[in-house]
């Protein structure tokens, strides 16, 4: 894959950590977003040193963060509800556990499980939940995993190509590889603009459109089957693009864009977010 001709799209700050400013560049040949300038890798985990990076956290101080695990909740049982549809239980790998949730809810049902998770901190929570863990997908073996899951993780790895290609090697010939992503094409997306909390710069490195995942994946020989939206992340995003945009939580209206949102993703298919089904080729 190669990213040129890039074009100057908008200007985007980051504001739950750093308060910097980065751009956001458009390759119109994959329809994607590409942040810039990407931190390097020594600089990048300074990005997600923040006690309100709630992926990283069971925290429940406030009612937004409540609020957020009770959905959570929910989308565990959807999630699990999920893979059982793609496979017979057997080893799933789970690229960004976080703090493990959704694996001891597959290890519960008969998965046999294992992690990957940068943030010692999170993995510390998920370990203490009986969650097993490699250090590095590297040290996996080739063909391995029946179905591989990446739950909002593939727009935060740094070098995009080499993770692709490694998911490519580490997914059964008969494998499923579940990928949910931000869509920047979305209803909220377009309201919003340099507000939405999607972008999440510079922790978000790339902007995925159905376009791009198709492309990506079509690349290394795997096939997109299957496009699902995820309707509770357009509430979850646009709660937070208005705490952005107005400096506090307008519940109301963040509602109002986020029922908005998904009823316009009814129409043109396009939602706050998208769960991928690819399968290998």
């Amino acid at each position: 894959m190669s990213f040129q001709n890039n074009i100057f799209f908008q200007k985007v700050r980051d504001y739950s950590v750093s308060k910097e400013i980065f751009e956001l560049h458009h390759n119109p040949e994959y329809d994607i977003l590409i942040t810039f300038p990407k931190p390097s890798l020594e600089k990048l985990p300074s990005y997600y040193e923040s006690d309100d990076y709630i992926s990283h956290t069971d925290g429940k101080r406030s009612l937004f963060e409540r609020a957020y695990h009770f959905i959570k909740g929910i989308a565990l049982k959807n999630k699990l509800k999920l893979i059982n549809a793609q496979s017979p239980k057997g080893k799933l790998l789970d690229i960004g556990a976080g703090t493990g949730d959704f694996l001891v809810v597959a290890k519960n049902d008969g998965w046999q499980i294992t992690g990957v998770e940068p943030s010692s901190k999170a993995k510390g929570i998920a370990i203490q939940k009986g969650v097993n863990f490699a250090e590095s997908l590297s040290e996996l073996e080739t063909h391995s995993f029946d179905v591989i899951t990446m739950w909002h993780v593939l727009e935060h790895v740094p070098n995009l190509e080499e993770y692709m290609a490694e998911l490519k090697r580490l997914i059964k010939p008969t494998g499923t590889i579940i990928v949910a992503v931000p869509n920047f094409k979305s209803f909220d997306a377009n309201f919003y603009g340099k507000y939405w909390a999607a972008f999440d710069v510079p922790r978000h490195i790339w902007h995925f459109s159905k376009t791009a995942i198709e492309k990506l994946f079509a690349e290394k020989e795997m096939k997109l089957i299957q496009v699902l939206p995820m309707k509770f992340d357009s509430f979850y995003v646009s709660l937070l693009s208005e705490k952005y945009k107005s400096r506090r939580m307008n519940f109301i209206r963040a509602f109002f864009v986020g029922w908005k949102s998904n009823l316009n993703g009814n129409k043109t298919k396009e939602y706050s977010s998208h769960i991928y089904i690819i399968k290998n080729q």
